[in-house]
C-alpha cells in the first residue's frame, strides 16, 4: 500500500525488522523473497533458520547472503553497496594536513595515493566506485589524498618522492595499521616500493598495478622531443588545467582511459579539475617524470605482485616487466585491455581483483 510517498504492509515491516538482524554490511531475506527470485539469482544464501522478529507476528524463515570462499561477485557488490567510507584527518611530519578514509571491516589493505584523487568525489564517481566497493567488501580499505589534492591541503610547500612516502607513514599512523599489505598503483608503485624499503617491517606485501620505477625524464632514451612534449604540455597545464571547458584535461583522459565510454572520460575530466589545482597539476608532473627508484628494486624482501595491462596507453608493458624483473621472486600477471585505470567493463578487471585477494589469502 502506497499513501502520499510512505509504503505500508506487512512486506516492508519484515524487509525493516530483517534489516535489523542482518550482520554488518549484509542482506537478510524472507523465504517468500527467496522463491520469488528462484532461478533468477547469482546469489548463494546461507539458511538462518526461523527468526522471530519485533512486532511479527509468525517467524519468518531467515536467509543471509553467503560469503563463504565461493561467494559471487554480485554478492560483494550488494553488500560492498551498503558500506560507508570514514573520512579522517591528520597531520604530515612538515605539517600539511592529509584527508585519509577507511572503509570495509576485512584485513587492512593500504592503498597509495596517485595522479590527482578525491576522497569524497572518487567515491560517488561511477568510474571509481565499482572497484572500491569491490576492494571494501573484502578488506579495511584505507586511501588518501596526497597534499596537494584533494581534501587534503594545497597550498603546500613541499611535493617530493621522500615527502609523498613520508605522508604515507603518517596515514598509516593515524589509520592504526601495524603490518600491511600495499596496494600501489601508477606513480604511487614508486611510492610503495620506496616505503617498503624504508620501513621493512610494516609491509607484508606488495600489489603493484601499472606502475613503473624511473620516471620519462630518468630513461636513458628519452629523446629532446620528448622533453620539449612534457615542456609543453606543462605550459598548456598552466593555462588550462582549472578552466571550465576540459579541451585540455582531455589529453589526459584519453591517455588514461582510451576505451572509456563518453561519460566516463567526462567524468574523469571533471575529477581531474575539482582534485588539483593547475599548479599543483604541473608540480605532480615534474616529480614524477624525474623520480627513480631502480636501485631500490633488489632490496625488496617481501612478496610483490605485480600487474600490467598489456596495451596500457598511458605507461607501457615494458615498464611493468621493469618492476617484475627487477624484485626478487616477484610474479608478474599480464592483463587484457588498453586502459591505464581500470574501468567495469575492462575484461581484465576481474582478474585484477581475484589477483589481489588470492595473493593476499583472502575469499
Amino acid at each position: 500500500i502506497e499513501d502520499g510517498g510512505e509504503i505500508f504492509g506487512d512486506g516492508v515491516n519484515v524487509a525493516a525488522r530483517l534489516e535489523s538482524i542482518a550482520p554488518r554490511g549484509g542482506v537478510c531475506i524472507s523465504r517468500q523473497v527467496l522463491d520469488q527470485i528462484e532461478g533468477k539469482r547469482k546469489l548463494q544464501f546461507r539458511e538462518m533458520g526461523r527468526q522471530n522478529l519485533k512486532n511479527i507476528a509468525r517467524p519468518i524463515e531467515v536467509f543471509a547472503i553467503d560469503l563463504h570462499d565461493g561467494a559471487s561477485k554480485a554478492a560483494r557488490i550488494l553488500t560492498g553497496a551498503n558500506l560507508q567510507q570514514e573520512i579522517r584527518y591528520c597531520k604530515a611530519a612538515d605539517g600539511v594536513r592529509l584527508a585519509f578514509a577507511k572503509v570495509g571491516s576485512g584485513p587492512p589493505l593500504l592503498r597509495t595515493a596517485h595522479w590527482l584523487g578525491h576522497l569524497e568525489y572518487d567515491w560517488e564517481l561511477p568510474i571509481f566506485r565499482g572497484l572500491l566497493l569491490e576492494l571494501a567488501s573484502s578488506f579495511s580499505l584505507v586511501r588518501f589524498d596526497a597534499r596537494g589534492n584533494g581534501l587534503s591541503d594545497w597550498d603546500v610547500g613541499n611535493i617530493s618522492l621522500d615527502h609523498w612516502v613520508s605522508d604515507m607513514e603518517s596515514v598509516a599512523d593515524a589509520a592504526g595499521l601495524d603490518r600491511f599489505p600495499i596496494l600501489g598503483l601508477s606513480q604511487g608503485c614508486a611510492v610503495a616500493i620506496a616505503f617498503a624499503i624504508r620501513h621493512p617491517e610494516r609491509v607484508s606485501h606488495l600489489i603493484l598495478y601499472g606502475g613503473f620505477s624511473a620516471g620519462v625524464y630518468k630513461s636513458p632514451n628519452v629523446t629532446p622531443a620528448a622533453r620539449e612534449q612534457f615542456d609543453a604540455m606543462k605550459t598548456l597545464m598552466k593555462l588550462g588545467w582549472g578552466a571550465n571547458e576540459p579541451t585540455f584535461r582531455q589529453l589526459f583522459t584519453a591517455s588514461m582511459i582510451p576505451t572509456a565510454t563518453r561519460e566516463q572520460m567526462d567524468a574523469f575530466n571533471e575529477a581531474q579539475r575539482v582534485s588539483a589545482s593547475a599548479e599543483c597539476a604541473v608540480r605532480y608532473l615534474e616529480t614524477v617524470i624525474n623520480f627513480d627508484v631502480r636501485d631500490l628494486l633488489p632490496q625488496i624482501k617481501v612478496p610483490t605482485l605485480v600487474m600490467h595491462v598489456r596495451d596500457d596507453r598511458r605507461v607501457p608493458i615494458a615498464a611493468g616487466r621493469e618492476l617484475a624483473a627487477g624484485i626478487p621472486g616477484a610474479r608478474l600477471v599480464t592483463l587484457p585491455g588498453k586502459n591505464h585505470i581500470p574501468l567495469e567493463q575492462d575484461p581484465g578487471l576481474p582478474i585484477f581483483l581475484d589477483e589481489i585477494r588470492r595473493f593476499l589469502g583472502v575469499a
